[in-house]
């Protein structure tokens, strides 16, 4: 058997890589409609289309939103011409980089980096994450799946929907895919499983990676308020992260409030559309490939005590507050 090639390993094996992982659902049978506005980033047309074009010229290098359908596993128009020139299917594309060749590029402390950025104020909403490599600085597999309230009535959850997602064409997406956010961990924990990510029998940390986050409101604070509202226990593995914005503030010696602030400091565009969680999770990664590239080493910067999780350690003294 063969360690994992940092200190941190905690176990005898090493991660598989993996191309991302298949889709959890069967596809679903249901299109759009040709009512839903074509202007929106996230709205599909399905009214009559001309001929397909190559398919060279519908890969051609420009920025196309996600399909929110394939990213849980239920897209039904793989076959669609139109539809995969439309949208984006691989959500590694926009975020291959050739960073890697930085000379300032150093070996890290764990092997991969899980980007994690929720969305939703009274319960969580949404659910995305993708993983990095941190010695290639590339992405190697997604979790996304949005969340349905458990707490809330039809007629509330409608109008928070409508709100948060109408805008951006999402809404609908958001009604035909979203599951509890129990189903939400027991579906993230076979995930992290086939990855070898985490070993659910020894109920511990995370093997060989970390969380990052733009901010310590994710962990620190609102998984834990959604699971006691979901009425389950705070999983083992929400103990301790990394928040990207306290990395960047020791690094570069300059203090950054949020993704933008980084994104626009380090002449990075920003993609998507903000608060649509899976982009700014995207968002978020690039940032963290360029401190990577830059040359920064990255740490924990928050730990909770396992014997009083509500308790949290902030580890770095110049922090974000």
């Amino acid at each position: 058997m063969t360690m994992c090639r940092h200190s941190i390993s905690r176990f005898p094996f090493q991660i598989l890589r993996h191309q991302p992982s298949p889709p959890l659902y069967r596809p679903l049978a249901r299109m759009l409609s040709s009512s839903d506005s074509a202007s929106l980033p996230y709205a599909e047309n399905s009214a009559p289309v001309e001929p397909p074009r190559p398919l060279e010229m519908m890969m051609k290098n420009h920025w196309r939103p996600m399909c929110l359908y394939y990213t849980q596993g239920k897209c039904a128009m793989m076959e669609n011409a139109r539809h995969l020139e439309k949208f984006n299917h691989n959500c590694a594309e926009e975020l291959q980089t050739d960073l890697v060749k930085s000379k300032q590029l150093s070996p890290q402390n764990v092997d991969y980096l899980l980007v994690l950025d929720l969305e939703g104020k009274v319960e969580i909403l949404e659910f995305p994450l993708l993983l990095i490599d941190a010695s290639t600085l590339q992405v190697v597999d997604f979790f996304h799946r949005f969340v349905r309230p458990s707490k809330m009535s039809e007629r509330r959850i409608h109008e928070y929907i409508e709100g948060k997602y109408g805008k951006i064409g999402v809404d609908r997406i958001w009604h035909d895919t979203a599951i509890y956010f129990k189903e939400v961990i027991q579906e993230f924990e076979a995930w992290m499983i086939q990855h070898q990510l985490w070993v659910k029998d020894l109920h511990g940390p995370l093997h060989g990676a970390a969380f990052v986050t733009c901010g310590n409101w994710d962990i620190k604070t609102k998984i834990p308020q959604q699971c006691t509202v979901s009425g389950m226990n705070l999983p083992s593995y929400f103990m301790e992260w990394i928040n990207l914005k306290d990395i960047y503030l020791n690094f570069y010696k300059r203090r950054a409030t949020g993704m933008l602030t980084m994104l626009r400091e380090l002449n990075i565009p920003l993609r998507g559309s903000h608060h649509l969680g899976i982009d700014d999770t995207k968002n978020i990664a690039k940032v963290l490939q360029r401190i990577l590239a830059d040359g920064a080493v990255l740490q924990i910067t928050a730990r909770r005590d396992y014997k009083n999780p509500e308790n949290v350690e902030f580890l770095l003294k110049e922090r974000i507050r």
